[in-house]
């Protein structure tokens, strides 16, 4: 089998959110389970952008959409232990948002996971993706804090 092998861009942090596993968390092997893990990421995700006043729901002007997610498990988390999980976009590419986000440990700062989600804007009256808008761009620039 060929796992995933992401590579974190830390140089494109903008956000570092703190979360705790909890107990609901938990799958059947007694560790944070992939639904509990993309909650987490999600979570993490819009506090993100929230705290660049990029609502994911209005990102000047448009709603975004995942297009695609991708996850390479590197350690188990278990209830209950605090994780900080840091957000990464590198400079967006014509139509598309590249986040990264890295859970980490918070205690002894291991890798539980590390993912890539493209994420696309939506012209509301077409449905289709549109260009990331350069308030967006400038916006995640300025937010870079390594």
């Amino acid at each position: 089998m060929e796992r995933v092998k992401l590579d974190f861009p830390a140089e494109a942090v903008i956000h570092r959110h703190p979360l705790t596993v909890r107990v609901t968390d938990m799958n059947y092997g007694r560790h944070l389970g992939h639904d509990a893990l993309v909650s987490l990421l999600h979570e993490a995700r819009i506090q993100a952008f929230a705290a660049l006043d990029l609502p994911e729901w209005d990102m000047q002007g448009y709603p975004s959409v995942v297009a695609d997610l991708a996850v390479q498990y590197q350690s188990e988390a278990r209830w209950p232990d605090g994780l900080t999980i840091a957000t990464a976009v590198p400079e967006p590419q014509g139509k598309a948002l590249t986040i990264y986000q890295r859970i980490y440990q918070a205690d002894s700062q291991q890798v539980v996971a590390t993912a890539r989600i493209n994420q696309l804007l939506i012209d509301r009256a077409t449905g289709r993706p549109v260009e990331v808008p350069e308030q967006v761009k400038q916006a995640l620039s300025h937010a870079r804090y390594g």
